[in-house]
């Protein structure tokens, strides 16, 4: 009998849960995907047929050593196109694009609006901005869209009501802050509230983010211990294209 692997290596990124050989693929942070239905066509492996997801792959999207070799392909992921999910990414990033697609028609809105921590605004947080935009991604990001003179809060405010899906940029920073309470706290609680939201791990654990929110480390994401940014910039790309 298979060996759960979670006391060990955890269960808290989308792949992890997947890389598993006593849990597979099952959900981890939402309860309730597994009530979504066929949220990928198909799987590529042993006893599924019709493997369409599973012959492309991204640059450098097998890099994590615990990843697994079963890939999915999205419903939203165009034909053709090379980036690999693992069906537990695919159940985790589901239910945000069924929300992206009911605010798609309200106008005026970013794709995306990026949380994160002050001391990543130069960094991993410019990072993965600029990662987006060159894919085509419009982002509300602090640095660009804050006026010199302007209340952060209530900037941050505007940018939370004009962008369809949020991004959580988990970092050694950002950990301070939420634990400080400081301003990123106060992003966090207004995309908490909503089913969208997708937390990426970068230079820290899921373990480490749950001793400082338990809400948002109940949450699967995506984490850069598994895939590199640009691998991961793909996938949020093609999660708000329609």
């Amino acid at each position: 009998m298979a060996r759960c692997t979670a006391p060990v290596e955890g269960h808290r990124t989308a792949s992890g849960a997947a890389a598993c050989p006593a849990c597979g693929g099952r959900s981890r942070g939402y309860g309730s995907f597994s009530s979504y239905s066929s949220p990928y066509s198909s799987l590529g492996g042993s006893g599924n047929s019709g493997s369409s997801g599973s012959s492309g792959s991204s640059s450098g999207g097998q890099s994590g050593g615990g990843r697994s070799s079963i890939s999915a392909r999205p419903r939203w992921s165009r034909a053709g196109s090379s980036v690999v999910y693992t069906p537990a990414e695919v159940r985790t990033l589901t239910p945000v694009r069924e929300n992206f697609e009911k605010r798609a028609s309200v106008p005026d809105l970013r794709d995306v609006f990026l949380c994160h921590a002050w001391d990543d605004r130069k960094g991993a947080a410019k990072d993965l901005n600029d990662l987006l935009e060159s894919r085509g991604v419009s982002v509300w990001f602090s640095e660009k869209d804050v006026p010199l003179g302007a209340t952060l809060l209530r900037e941050i405010d505007k940018g939370l009501a004009r962008s369809r899906v949020g991004i959580v940029l988990v970092t050694p920073a950002l950990l301070r802050r939420v634990a400080s309470e400081g301003i990123a706290e106060k992003e966090l609680s207004a995309l908490l509230a909503r089913d969208l939201l997708v937390p990426i791990v970068h230079d820290t654990t899921y373990e480490a983010l749950r001793e400082v929110s338990p809400l948002l480390g109940s949450r699967s994401g995506l984490s850069t211990a598994e895939e590199p940014m640009a691998d991961i910039a793909a996938k949020l790309a093609e999660l708000v294209t329609l």
